[in-house]
């Protein structure tokens, strides 16, 4: 599963895996073990703005924080998406 960076946010890893790329463009929260049950999902908007789509295990704290990150990286995060075939934007 390709991780955005391999750095963690709030203790989470921030990913996607390939067969998502059909979807709009998103990120997946998750432990080190990069598991879809308990991770959070947030759609990303053109303006860098995230839809919280699941919650997972994280925190309300946890998911401020990470929305934040996404925020001020979306553009990197973006190109990384696209690299992979992903979509475009949500735009819901």
């Amino acid at each position: 599963m390709p991780k955005y960076y391999n750095f963690k946010i709030c203790g989470y890893y921030l990913y996607f895996t390939m067969h998502c790329i059909i979807e709009a463009f998103h990120v997946h929260a998750s432990d080190s073990k990069l598991t879809e049950p308990g991770s959070a999902k947030f759609f990303v908007k053109n303006n860098g703005d995230s839809i919280l789509q699941k919650q997972g295990n994280l925190t309300e704290k946890e998911i401020s924080k990470i929305q934040d990150f996404i925020k001020k990286n979306y553009e990197e995060m973006y190109l990384v998406w696209k690299a992979n075939g992903g979509n475009d934007y949500y735009q819901g």
